[in-house]
């Protein structure tokens, strides 16, 4: 296979988020202007050439946007990847551009955009104390902000029905127990309905039709979490509407035209599981596949009447491409490809494989291998093992810009969902609780084993590569193992328990008491995370390190990557620091993920 310019694989893409204006009338999406995605509006059936440009933003890209109504679209952009997302207003023609909650230091995130009550939408912000976030009514023509109940303190989360009411309150109490909070009318308090320890899982996820009952994920009793018919008045479970054996629930769809639940959604190994509930929605998405035989589609937007569809066209082996659809005539319309520059016949398929774990887990992870290689044709490779961030979150198949990107350069990469990744039932979950460098770093370890025994891996030219909690794994792999990898490359990782709890965003605060649960407590478990923390553990390191941070990170604080420098210089030990002093968790502009890739394939070169 040819060698691809790195360029390709991370510059921005030509279009992408598309939406539909609720009407119907207009398609709005993201494209580059100055090297940042802005927001760009035209007519459903124009050309792009006729677009609005609707924002200028040419420090960040613009983080999100959403159609208000058919007369405005809201978007947020935060302060050099700080988080701190401030919410704007403009209308489709480019006029009235509102800044709404441009308060410095201070985070605005959507709660629901009330379709019912048009001209206003409900946010949180976290003004008045930065650990909690109030609800607010925002009115979008005055800029008005209504404040809506004040936040005791706990309250994690807040859900209307679908007139727009404000119904239910997610809660912490005593730190590690959550509690749903409800009221009939907004003329009512809260009142509790339910406690549970935050092991057990309750979340309501829509509101039936009449508004009386729920549809609640929950996995009370269980070990995989199902979707059930619930009275929100007492979290007593009125019918069990779908399960899976071995995954949890993932999503459901809703259409609040046609007052109906449409689908229960699962991740799967591969195949998405879908179970429909509705026989029109079912044979909508016949006739959408028929259409794309042998390929994965989503629906990314509708009109408010559903009479038009945006469809989104993706797979292993492409970053996508967008259609629009008019199910009344079957008609299809290609939009646009979101990399044109990228043929799929020169990018790499990702296998799906298992593996069992030392004390019997199956773990489900994806192989990319170069050069049209198959597992059971690969021998004696490059590797790169790729953990994933979180580490609650969880790796899926499909297209990776970072993975095709190694495996254009000749390596197999290798990306596994280790205990405590989400999707797995709360069994596979807890089994990661307090085992930070413990047992999900052996399965990591387990996985490297896997290959290098069915003689896929070359074992002295494995590296290990990761960002966020996939960081963090890189430098226990380099601490805990460091005969088994040659290298490793540290992307906003954490490197000491310690400070990185010490250190986390103030809206994490009230949930600190599930973080020493979920990693350990800094008094009671000192010795477990001292012996896991790799700065501690610098002079165990043999192998080079190439670690990348930003400096606004909230997240992972600076001082996690400069400790770690500091700690293997005074040793001696080769390591490369990159830092971006205008990002956060991870770098998002996109001068700065060339500088970081070209770094990472030069350090890899070198070094595996």
């Amino acid at each position: 296979m040819p060698i691809l310019p790195l360029e390709d694989f991370f510059r921005l893409p030509t279009r992408t988020a598309y939406q539909l204006s609720p009407n119907g009338r207009l398609i709005s999406y993201m494209a580059p202007y100055r090297d940042r995605l802005n927001v760009f509006v035209r007519p459903v059936h124009a050309a792009d050439s006729d677009a609005v440009q609707l924002t200028f933003e040419t420090l960040r890209s613009v983080a999100g946007y959403m159609w208000a109504d058919d007369d405005r679209l809201l978007f947020i952009k935060d302060t050099g990847g700080d988080e701190n997302y401030q919410l704007f207003g403009v209308r489709p023609d480019g006029s009235d551009l509102r800044a709404y909650t441009a308060f410095e230091g201070v985070r605005t995130s959507l709660i629901d955009d009330l379709e019912e009550q048009p001209g206003y939408v409900l946010i949180g912000l976290n003004r008045r104390n930065p650990e909690v976030f109030d609800p607010y009514r925002l009115n979008l023509a005055t800029g008005e902000l209504q404040l809506l109940a004040e936040n005791p303190g706990n309250i994690q989360g807040w859900m209307c029905d679908h007139q727009g009411r404000l119904r239910v309150a997610t809660a912490v109490v005593d730190g590690v127990n959550t509690q749903i909070l409800y009221r009939d009318t907004e003329d009512e308090d809260f009142r509790p309905v339910l406690t549970t320890n935050f092991r057990e899982s309750v979340s309501f996820m829509e509101f039936t039709p009449d508004d009386k009952e729920v549809y609640a994920a929950t996995n009370l009793g269980r070990d995989k979490s199902v979707l059930v018919r619930m009275n929100p008045a007492t979290c007593e479970e009125l019918e069990l509407l779908f399960e899976h054996p071995r995954y949890d629930l993932g999503s459901i769809s809703y259409s609040r035209k046609r007052k109906k639940l449409l689908m229960a959604y699962c991740t799967g190994h591969k195949e998405p599981v879908r179970h429909y509930f509705d026989e029109e929605e079912r044979q909508l998405r016949e006739r959408l596949q028929q259409h794309f035989p042998g390929r994965r589609f989503g629906i990314a937007d509708t009109d408010k009447e559903e009479q038009a569809y945006l469809i989104y066209v993706g797979g292993d082996r492409t970053r996508g491409s967008y259609y629009y659809y008019l199910p009344a005539t079957d008609s299809m319309t290609f939009i646009a490809d979101l990399a044109p520059w990228l043929r799929s016949e020169a990018l790499q398929t990702m296998h799906p494989v298992t593996y069992t774990t030392r004390d019997g887990l199956t773990i489900e992870a994806y192989l990319t291998l170069p050069d049209g290689l198959t597992p059971d044709t690969a021998r004696h490779l490059p590797v790169v093992v790729n953990p994933h961030g979180g580490p609650w979150a969880r790796d899926c198949w499909g297209y990776s810009s970072e993975v095709q990107f190694l495996a254009n350069r000749g390596y197999a990469v290798f990306q596994m969902n280790f205990r405590s990744s989400t999707g797995y039932g709360r069994k596979f979950l807890e089994a990661g609780y307090k085992q930070w460098g413990l047992a999900m770093q052996d399965d990591i370890t387990d996985g490297v084993r896997f290959l290098i025994d069915r003689g896929i891996a070359d074992p002295a030219r494995v590296a290990i590569y990761g960002g966020s909690y996939g960081g963090y794994a890189t430098l226990a792999g380099l601490t805990l193992t460091p005969d088994l990898y040659c290298c490793g490359v540290d992307y906003v990782g954490v490197s000491n328990l310690f400070t990185f709890l010490q250190t986390i965003p103030p809206y994490w605060r009230p949930l600190l008491e599930m973080m020493y649960e979920q990693v350990g407590h800094p008094e009671r478990d000192k010795a477990q995370l001292e012996a896991t923390s790799p700065a501690l553990h610098a002079d165990a390191i043999k192998a080079p390190l190439f670690i990348a941070q930003g400096t606004n990170d909230p997240r992972v604080n600076k001082a996690e990557s400069d400790q770690m420098v500091e700690a293997l210089r005074q040793r001696g030990v080769e390591v490369e620091y990159m830092v971006k002093d205008n990002e956060g968790h991870g770098f998002a502009n996109q001068e700065n993920r060339y500088d970081f890739y070209r770094a990472m394939e030069a350090f890899l070169a070198a070094h595996v």
